[in-house]
């Protein structure tokens, strides 16, 4: 999951950035509202979170303007603001949820489990192929039951492989949402990944689940 975090404030943006990629996800971080409409229309996000105040383009423009956009990424607000007219407004402008500062990190973590579980009419909190299961709240692997240690980045590759189980899914796709902004597409990084999870998901299986498609990219699937 690849989140954009649009903040000015530099501690809060570090902070947030910090907590968001030890949870697992891949993290951008633009520091005014122009940048962040760029990255938004650029980049494919699975949530924005989006600060109101801020400078070049506020948050509610920001929010307008994504929404008029057709881009459908899950919006949480942060504000320090907590007047139940600036909620009805950001709500109003396309927010999906909004976050008064200052929040606790679990809460921000909540929220956004809770707009994707949205966006996805539903998710469950485990996903399923075969005997590999995936917990999203405790991030425990197992596969037949027994325990898997996976690194943060592991973990959040093999979530991608799961949630689109079946489909082909090409190296660009996966750089997109579990890597960030910065990671350079002329490396190996996603094939050595890759390797990293066979052995930790498949070697010893008589049943491999994650398989290679040649000239196109990966597949997990039974």
């Amino acid at each position: 999951m690849r989140i954009l975090v649009v903040e000015d404030e530099r501690k809060i943006a570090d902070f947030v950035k910090k907590g968001l990629k030890e949870a697992g996800y891949a993290v951008d971080v633009a520091a005014d509202g122009e940048q962040g409409h760029f990255l938004a229309g650029t980049n494919d996000y699975d949530v924005i979170v989006l600060d109101v105040m801020l400078p070049k383009m506020d948050g509610m423009e920001f929010c307008r303007n994504i929404r008029k956009e057709k881009n459908p990424a899950p919006v949480i607000m942060l504000t320090a603001k907590d007047d139940v007219q600036d909620k009805v407004t950001g709500l109003d402008a396309g927010a999906d949820d909004y976050l008064t500062k200052p929040f606790a990190f679990e809460e921000l973590l909540a929220r956004i489990r809770a707009v994707l579980r949205k966006k996805s009419g539903g998710v469950p909190t485990q996903l399923a192929v075969e005997d590999l299961a995936l917990d999203l709240l405790s991030h425990k692997v197992f596969r037949a039951g027994k325990d898997i240690e996976l690194t943060t980045k592991e973990y959040a590759l093999l979530e991608y492989l799961m949630r689109n189980s079946g489909q082909v899914i090409t190296r660009t796709m996966i750089s997109e949402h579990v890597w960030d902004i910065s990671f350079s597409t002329d490396t190996n990084v996603i094939d050595v990944y890759i390797n990293y999870l066979r052995r930790k998901i498949d070697d010893g299986h008589k049943k491999k689940l994650i398989h290679t498609i040649r000239g196109r990219g990966y597949s997990l699937k039974a």
